[in-house]
């Protein structure tokens, strides 16, 4: 771990502003197994795998979406337990030319998540 950076952090932590943080805590929570809670004074610290999202509402800040590509060990039933908590699907889960299984989906916020499982063979 570099020096000043929190333990269970890494080097760069993405930050989502959005206008419900606990409507997006709630969402990952169900999508993509994330652990932490919703936090009305500061920002959430959910993890998800090995890294850490920070969750925050608007404010001094405005809301903007972001692109976030999410490895998990089965992309397929991610992907699905995503639209199930309310994502709409960008691209269902497919052999991408570098050989990746990913599928896209956008979530109640605005976030655009690539959801992949590394085949680590090009397709």
């Amino acid at each position: 771990m570099a020096k000043g950076v929190p333990e269970g952090f890494h080097s760069v932590t993405p930050r989502l502003i959005v206008h419900d943080p606990s409507a997006l805590v709630a969402f990952l929570k169900q999508a993509f197994g994330a652990v932490g809670e919703f936090q009305a004074h500061s920002p959430a610290q959910l993890s998800i795998g090995d890294s850490i999202v920070m969750i925050s509402g608007v404010g001094p800040r405005e809301a903007m979406p972001s692109l976030l590509h999410l490895y998990v060990e089965d992309a397929g039933a991610t992907y699905q337990r995503a639209i199930e908590a309310g994502a709409k699907s960008l691209e269902e889960p497919y052999i991408v030319p570098y050989g990746d299984l990913r599928g896209m989906v956008k979530d109640p916020a605005g976030n655009i998540w690539q959801i992949a499982t590394y085949n680590g063979e090009p397709g």
